[in-house]
């Protein structure tokens, strides 16, 4: 009898303990539900001032700006700021320049032997300008060619204002970059009158703005990103576009605007591979042309193993027949 009745107690003591369990849960379910609840209602309540506080606002708003204007107004502002490309235009070789010291030339002086590289940029220019310039003579580096062997490069300022000091100092910059100690003779920085710079850009189709700088001042410009390759003779061969331009686009532009006269025949079939894209200034693979010349491939692979097949194995020379 005794160990029945220590079996009933502990018995009750586990539903007393279950009971309890059961009664603490539920209290912290309810707690958590209250939380839940001020939770959504505090979220309703803060979308609501918000939707009447953007009521309020698109009262105020007048009809006369719709949203967004401020944004069209400077897309508008800078739409004058592009690019046309005129592949094939004639630049103006007569026009006149000042190089970076200091000597009056004409434009045409730095072509008639070999493809130029151009770039037009203004050199107080603290943003855009010295970024294109660092990529053009990194890409240019990572070519292979030399400049004043393979190539040239004219840089011109699109800023009447600028010196043949301040033309100097780039040019410096540049050559640091561009990694060549003999190719200062090559290596060509501009600034000339309002009239060779206007005739310029206008041959190029390269468009720019004066733009107030941050004293608001209207000495700064907006202007397009790119660097441009010219024929020997002056003409507008290719538009490589952006501030990163891939030695292997530079290279193929460069050989193209030579006529061939220089690369290598890896770099004719490369080119063969290869179509230049003007919309986006870039060189891009052709598929078609790679099937065409891995289908070539396979055929005479194809002829080759055929003929050799055909071919009949030469019969040895019977043995001379042995006496006795």
């Amino acid at each position: 009898m005794p160990e029945r009745v220590e079996m009933r107690g502990e018995g009750s003591h586990r539903l007393e303990m279950r009971a309890i369990f059961s009664r603490e849960a539920y209290r912290v379910v309810q707690m958590n539900f209250r939380g839940l609840l001020l939770s959504v209602l505090f979220a309703a309540s803060t979308l609501i001032a918000a939707q009447g506080v953007n009521a309020a606002w698109a009262q105020a708003y007048s009809a006369n700006k719709p949203l967004g204007a401020a944004a069209q107004q400077n897309l508008n502002y800078l739409k004058d700021a592009g690019i046309s490309q005129k592949l094939g235009s004639k630049l103006p070789l007569e026009d006149p320049f000042i190089d970076s010291h200091g000597n009056h030339v004409i434009l045409g002086k730095y072509f008639g032997a070999r493809p130029v590289a151009i770039a037009l940029v203004y050199y107080h220019c603290g943003l855009l300008c010295p970024e294109v310039m660092h990529a053009m003579a990194k890409a240019l580096r990572e070519t292979g060619f030399k400049a004043g062997k393979d190539y040239d490069v004219i840089i011109a300022s699109i800023d009447p204002t600028d010196t043949p000091a301040e033309s100097l100092a780039a040019k410096q910059r540049f050559l640091a970059t561009l990694g060549d100690d003999g190719a200062a003779n090559a290596v060509h920085f501009l600034v000339g009158p309002q009239k060779s710079i206007t005739d310029f850009t206008q041959d190029t189709g390269f468009h720019y703005i004066r733009v107030p700088g941050p004293d608001g001042k209207m000495d700064q410009f907006a202007h397009s990103s790119l660097i441009m390759i010219a024929t020997p003779d002056g003409r507008m061969s290719k538009y490589l576009s952006g501030i990163n331009y891939p030695s292997r686009d530079v290279r193929l532009a460069l050989i193209q605007a030579s006529n061939h006269k220089i690369g290598s025949l890896s770099d004719i079939v490369l080119l063969y591979c290869c179509n230049y894209v003007p919309s986006t200034g870039r060189y891009s693979v052709s598929i078609l042309r790679i099937m065409g010349l891995a289908g070539m491939a396979s055929l005479f692979a194809l002829i080759g193993l055929l003929y050799l097949l055909s071919r009949k194995p030469k019969g040895r020379p019977p043995k001379a027949a042995q006496t006795v």
